[in-house]
């Protein structure tokens, strides 16, 4: 972004909060910025967040340096606790794949798909211990298979998707939902003998030893999400604040593309991985990031479709009704 379109979004936010006159009282662009930063030090933002990825996207980018707003992270196993915080109230920003948002909006309509995240397929799959006799997802037929974290989440979509691919339905197993934590727990003792999950679970699992029966290639999307609050993205102080945050994650991802192995060392610090599975896991996480845009909502939508024919949502969302495509302009 130039400085003249900087500018402009400054004096776009300040007649919104009322600041405008006193701007020109200062005078001076010089001014104006520095009037929206005293406007803006008055908000704190909490960003939530799962199994740490994207505050080790910030901090191996540094972009949060000098943010004329507060902000604190809020960090979760899976995207249900995480939506079931925003929902009340105490999330601002939550990153999630493209289902759990869907899933989020049944229970909560008000919530805004402000930023889509490009990442792969690949990052989630349906696993068994390395012993297993199972050696493909037709074989599954009569299985109990755990998914993490809960109805609604893009394993779910995966494992559905891998069965329709091998000839079943999906009344062909038995599914049970446990989050991501405990089932990996269980699935290291023995406990659980079909698992389908998502990083960092899932390569972190992969790296010690489980055999991937099918990933999420070709039939995930790869796409994440970003949802603002619905009180969040409706306040004009957090507005200007997401979209700056916005901005600054764009550059953490751009970033990450081209800094891949000091991205990996901040990642497997953070989440005390393996330097090997920590370098698999941030190579194919959603990384490029964008303000949501046309192209997104019509993918989105498609999700959306599938998930609402297989019963995976209650009913029908309409993804446009429930994106913000104006956060760029703040």
């Amino acid at each position: 972004m130039d400085g003249s379109n900087i500018f402009a979004g400054r004096r776009r936010a300040l007649r919104l909060l009322g600041a405008a006159p006193a701007v020109v009282a200062l005078g001076g662009f010089g001014s104006e910025a520095r009037a929206a930063d005293v406007a803006l030090s008055s908000v704190t933002l909490v960003l939530g967040d799962q199994a740490g990825g994207t505050r080790a996207l910030a901090e191996a980018a540094k972009v949060l340096d000098g943010t004329p707003y507060a902000f604190k992270w809020a960090n979760f196993q899976g995207a249900a606790p995480l939506f079931e915080a925003q929902r009340a109230g105490a999330v601002d920003l939550a990153p999630a794949g493209d289902l759990p948002v869907l899933a989020a909006a049944v229970g909560d309509p008000t919530l805004k798909i402000v930023a889509t995240r490009v990442g792969s397929g690949s990052q989630l799959g349906i696993l068994v211990p390395a012993n297993s006799k199972l050696r493909s997802v037709a074989e599954l037929k009569g299985r109990t298979v755990f998914v993490s974290s809960a109805r609604g989440s893009i394993s779910q979509f995966q494992l559905y998707g891998a069965l329709a691919e091998a000839g079943l339905s999906r009344e062909d197993v038995s599914v049970r939902f446990v989050l991501p934590v405990d089932a990996f727990t269980a699935f290291e003792s023995g406990s659980i003998d079909v698992w389908a999950t998502f990083d960092p679970y899932f390569g972190t699992a992969v790296q010690r030893g489980a055999r991937v029966l099918r990933d999420g290639t070709g039939i995930n999307s790869g796409l994440g999400f970003v949802t603002a609050s619905g009180t969040a993205a409706a306040d004009p102080l957090k507005r200007l604040a997401i979209a700056d945050v916005l901005q600054r994650l764009q550059r953490a991802g751009d970033w990450a593309l081209a800094n891949p192995d000091a991205y990996a060392r901040v990642y497997a610090s953070l989440t005390r991985l393996p330097f090997d599975a920590a370098r698999t896991i941030t190579a194919r996480s959603a990384l490029k990031q964008r303000f949501v845009a046309e192209n997104d909502i019509v993918a989105l939508q498609r999700v959306a479709d599938i998930a609402f024919r297989d019963a995976i949502l209650p009913r029908r969302i309409d993804v446009r009704a429930i994106s913000d495509t104006q956060i760029a302009k703040a």
